[in-house]
């Protein structure tokens, strides 16, 4: 598994940023270099590319592409990083299927982690997951194209990620870059293994809403400071559940992002500034860790 490191290698507080679905590690460029910025004290922030995704290698076993794959190799990658330096402060700022593997890390109180997540950042998704948005993102995944320029290939994904929200076309053509890789014939192709979509397109409703007793039971879990983000015209984290995580287990913060669906991409300001001054903020002296309520 490929990961991308920022700041201090040797620094005792570790931020890690996980992607969504289909996307990779480099989407989170903007907010590490922000994080690492204007850390008042060492910070190291470190963006893996979840198997199958950008840098990383495929499975032989598609179905394999799942949330306990992908939480267990973080588990080896937590574990890598506090061997080389000791973790004494973890954070966690997941989107969409980097906050479902988050709701397990820091909400499976049995894991071996160096460190129990501090704060935990959860980017439009939750517990339930509205089918309507997994049957739209099922038409596309797996459709990795053939392009004959990184233009091309922007103008494609655009296509399929207005919900995204606004951006400018220089924004938008850097967060494109690392999703393609060159094809040996020549051209470009997205990033990802195609057989990601495998284990996607044979999860049907029924097996969808059963999953949701286990999230819900990893989120009421978590002890973590919670920060949830949420487009408001999201299709894939309804307002109601959004509304349910903000009453019950750690009690998320909940911040909107107006004229913003599925996901914000933390590149805008206003996102920025959410998580970086949540993440960023000294606790007084006095202040004891959160022990939360299940």
């Amino acid at each position: 598994m490929a990961y991308w490191s920022w700041g201090d290698a040797a620094a005792p507080h570790l931020v890690v940023c996980v992607h969504g679905l289909s996307r990779q590690g480099r989407d989170f460029d903007v907010l590490a270099r922000t994080l690492v910025a204007r850390s008042p004290r060492p910070l190291r922030v470190v963006c893996p590319d979840v198997v199958g995704r950008g840098r990383s290698d495929w499975l032989a076993d598609p179905m394999g592409y799942g949330i306990p794959t992908y939480a267990a190799d973080m588990l080896a990658l937590l574990g890598q990083l506090h061997a080389e330096a000791p973790i004494g402060m973890l954070d966690w700022v997941g989107t969409s299927m980097g906050g479902l593997v988050g709701l397990v890390v820091a909400g499976a109180p049995e894991l071996p982690l160096p460190a129990p997540v501090r704060r935990l950042v959860l980017n439009d998704v939750g517990p339930v997951i509205q089918w309507s948005a997994l049957q739209r993102i099922g038409q596309y995944l797996g459709n990795t194209g053939h392009f004959a320029s990184l233009q091309q290939a922007a103008d494609a994904m655009w296509t399929v990620s207005r919900s995204f929200g606004p951006h400018t076309p220089e924004q938008w053509l850097a967060l494109s870059a690392p999703m393609v890789r060159t094809l040996p014939e020549g051209g470009l192709t997205l990033h990802y293994d195609p057989d990601i979509g495998v284990p996607f397109r044979t999860m049907t409703e029924e097996a969808a809403g059963q999953g949701q007793a286990a999230a819900w039971h990893y989120f009421d879990q978590i002890r973590a400071e919670t920060l949830l983000l949420r487009g408001a015209q999201s299709d894939l984290l309804a307002q109601d559940t959004a509304l349910a995580m903000a009453q019950r287990g750690p009690k998320a913060r909940l911040v909107e992002f107006e004229g913003v669906g599925h996901a914000p991409t933390l590149i805008a300001d206003d996102q920025v500034e959410a998580v970086a001054s949540f993440l960023l903020r000294q606790e007084p002296p006095d202040e004891k860790p959160r022990s939360g309520t299940g």
